[in-house]
């Protein structure tokens, strides 16, 4: 996800980003490190093309400089889309493990699951997010491993 722009909000001591898809985040002066305050403003920000626009920079007054990385700007407003896809990559990276320590073969485990290996490559690419959860927990099985799901409320802040 692309940053389009971001601005600086004083007055709710928070960043407002805009993405490419016209979505719009606050990020509270808190989360940054280092952090803007009375005494240390921000003077500079700005959506940083070295970082491939997944990220921006902010200056402080005193010249220290911090970026704040699109998927902090996520994980700090819960977005849902992205909260899906960090659990379907854990259970990518456990599904690798059990992969690894497993005596079973790619091809033994791809007929287990009835589908090619290639397939399976696909199931184990952490860079792949078109795959499934249940796919993902039906492979886990295959390794042995016991998925348990965990549901809580969160606490309200």
């Amino acid at each position: 996800m692309k940053i389009r722009s971001v601005s600086i909000n004083n007055r709710k001591n928070e960043f407002m980003v805009i993405t490419r898809a016209g979505l719009t985040y606050p990020f509270p002066y808190g989360e940054a490190d280092p952090c803007p305050g009375l005494d240390d403003r921000i003077s500079e920000v700005f959506v940083d093309k070295e970082l491939g626009n997944e990220a921006f920079t902010y200056i402080l007054e005193s010249g220290k400089e911090g970026s704040i990385h699109i998927e902090q700007i996520l994980e700090c407003n819960a977005d849902p889309n992205y909260l899906a896809g960090l659990l379907v990559y854990k259970l990518t990276l456990e599904a690798q493990a059990g992969v690894k320590d497993s005596c079973l073969s790619m091809r033994q485990i791809a007929k287990r699951l009835q589908t090619s290996v290639p397939q399976l490559y696909r199931l184990l690419d952490s860079a792949n997010t078109r795959k499934s959860m249940s796919q993902l927990v039906a492979l886990l099985h295959v390794l042995n491993c016991d998925v348990d799901l965990v549901v809580k409320k969160r606490v309200a802040a």
